[in-house]
């Protein structure tokens, strides 16, 4: 919940973690991504979501005195590139691998299904 009491929708805290890092300089303390959300949160909130997000493996952590500073990992370095290791994720963890890429692209639009097409080449 946040500072008035309202429940956040899942993910949120997450996407604005990694907001904060995609648009930092570099390694960032998780104090130092308290303060930059501006939010009431917890230290320990913020510890919280920075531990799963490198256990997800989107962020990558290095030792800054007793603390760790945080970093997205190559992976995961912009909205686009994360967007695209969910769904690697997603397709890894099912096994008809084919029905699941065949259902993806009927659902796709006209444009983006050229985009597609162009993207896999000739």
């Amino acid at each position: 919940m946040d500072g008035a009491g309202h429940r956040r929708h899942p993910g949120e805290l997450e996407s604005g973690v990694l907001t904060v890092l995609w648009a930092a300089t570099g390694p960032m303390t998780p104090a130092e991504i308290q303060r930059a959300l501006g939010a009431e949160l917890a230290r320990t909130t913020v510890n919280t979501i920075l531990s799963r997000l490198h256990e997800k493996g989107m962020v990558e952590r290095t030792r800054s005195g007793r603390a760790f500073a945080y970093a997205p990992a190559r992976e995961a370095r912009d909205a686009p590139g994360l967007a695209a290791r969910r769904m690697r994720s997603e397709l890894e963890k099912e096994q008809d691998r084919e029905a699941v890429l065949a259902r993806f692209v009927s659902g796709l639009s006209d444009e983006d299904e050229e985009h597609l097409r162009r993207l896999l080449g000739p």
